[in-house]
């Protein structure tokens, strides 16, 4: 995992996405900073699950903002077929699949790219092999 920004395209998994606003520095993340469409799977959810009005309509705006400031990377025959190296190198990492099913998608999104994942959990993705990860410092922890 590289401590430094290193790629100049990278994929945004869903925790940073939802730090951005809160990172302040940018010069942790990728020139060209890309999301999946799991990610925004990930945030339809969202809303869904909100317990108040306020925290639906906030998770509602920053799905929206996310909609509107990139396109999002699609899952696509190149990604599956990366799907089953990631779902069986977490398998023999001892890691389930099923329930690391957004992060498996992303990675095997990423590496269909040859893209770089960058993220505030990195040992999330460990195990996974031909995944470069990129560790962002988490904002509550700087």
């Amino acid at each position: 995992m590289s401590a430094v920004q290193t790629h100049t395209h990278g994929v945004l998994d869903t925790n940073a996405l939802i730090l951005l606003p809160r990172l302040t520095d940018q010069k942790q993340l990728p020139h060209v900073p890309a999301i999946t469409a799991i990610t925004l799977a990930e945030l339809y959810v969202g809303p869904h699950l909100a317990t108040t009005e306020t925290e639906r309509e906030a998770r509602q705006a920053h799905l929206q903002q996310a909609e509107a400031d990139f396109e999002a990377i699609p899952f696509d025959d190149a990604a599956a077929r990366a799907f089953g190296q990631v779902a069986a190198d977490l398998r023999r990492s001892g890691r389930k699949t099923t329930a690391r099913a957004y992060v498996a998608l992303i990675a095997a999104t990423a590496i269909s790219r040859g893209m770089a994942v960058y993220t505030a959990n990195p040992g999330d993705y460990t195990g996974i092999s031909r995944l470069a990860v990129v560790a962002i410092a988490h904002p509550d922890t700087v």
